[in-house]
């Protein structure tokens, strides 16, 4: 009888044993809801943003403003009639820029930023999108002011006790060599 008994322990044991786990499940689930709100903010700020920017493209009629397919506003302060090349990937380039709010009170002068030194494209260099997508429009003496939404600016981030977040900014780039890496 002990036997059986032993013999039907060691089977009920090797049937529970072969269980396979069973899969956790999370404390707290999310429906995604807030990565689906938070794209509609940030939808509804780029309207607002873009509809400020265009308006006062539209009230500023002393100048020409050109539209990046990279989602900001453009006019040369200082063109080049020439046809020097564009920076390209890998060009290792110096520029002067400056950032202003779109009323164009300063936020950070071209002396604080000092001559920036910048290789397109391949630098980790604490650059916003914006001036690193404009600089690849630019030819080297070119002065150029860019219209950003704060998407291609600053964004949440801002600049610490300087520019709040999500702010548009307006930006003056001056291209002032560019070092073409033979490959």
């Amino acid at each position: 009888m002990i036997r059986n008994l032993i013999v039907l322990g060691i089977l009920a044991l090797s049937a529970f044993s072969c269980k396979s786990p069973d899969a956790r499940r999370p404390v707290q689930s999310t429906s995604g809801s807030f990565i689906k709100e938070s794209a509609e903010r940030n939808k509804k700020l780029y309207e607002q943003e873009s509809t400020f920017i265009t308006n006062l493209i539209a009230e500023d009629t002393t100048r020409d403003y050109l539209s990046s397919p990279n989602g900001f506003w453009y006019y040369y302060n200082v063109k080049d009639s020439l046809t020097t090349p564009n920076p390209k990937l890998g060009d290792a380039i110096t520029f002067t820029y400056n950032i202003k709010h779109l009323n164009g009170e300063t936020v950070v002068s071209a002396e604080e930023n000092g001559l920036q030194h910048y290789k397109v494209d391949r630098s980790n260099q604490d650059l916003i999108s914006g001036i690193r997508d404009g600089l690849k429009l630019m030819k080297v003496g070119e002065t150029v002011t860019f219209l950003f939404p704060s998407y291609k600016a600053y964004g949440y981030y801002g600049i610490e006790e300087k520019l709040g977040t999500n702010v548009p900014v307006q930006s003056t780039v001056t291209l002032k060599t560019i070092q073409t890496l033979e490959n």
